[in-house]
């Protein structure tokens, strides 16, 4: 707080200037953001399987994960299998054209990922994708077969 000490001066000067306060709190708050963010995405323990023909699709409204122990997240949220239906229900009622991404541990049994696959498409959702890790086209693949 700032006062005006002249002799003879008018009132003291009782203003609080809160701008440098503001852009601390600004600052704080984009670094809450930032790390939440980070921290969120790297508590599901998945290793996604290899694929050399895995691509980006930008289309996912729901994104499911599935890990090695078989624990079910949905958009990041500890779930069940009717869960993923709630899901699903909701964002089609919302109005959502529903596009999932299924990521699903390498050692998740390919019984349990067909599972999910099937409870996707019974709740009317056609579009989909499979999670992987992208590695390079092997020089086999180019090779002509006799």
């Amino acid at each position: 707080m700032a006062a005006n000490l002249r002799p003879g001066g008018a009132e003291p000067m009782t203003d609080i200037n809160i701008t440098p306060f503001v852009d601390i709190i600004l600052v704080v708050l984009i670094a809450f953001m930032v790390t939440s963010t980070v921290v969120a995405t790297e508590q599901i323990p998945v290793q996604f399987p290899e694929a050399a023909t895995g691509e980006e699709s930008g289309l996912t409204s729901l994104g499911i994960s599935l890990t090695a122990a078989g624990t079910l997240y949905i958009d990041g949220k500890l779930g069940d299998r009717d869960a993923l239906r709630r899901a699903i229900r909701i964002a089609r009622e919302r109005g959502d054209d529903v596009a999932c991404a299924i990521g699903a541990d390498g050692a998740v049994p390919h019984q349990e990922v067909m599972g999910i696959i099937d409870i996707v498409r019974q709740e009317g959702v056609n579009r989909f994708g499979i999670q992987v890790n992208p590695v390079p086209v092997p020089p086999e693949a180019d090779r002509k077969l006799p």
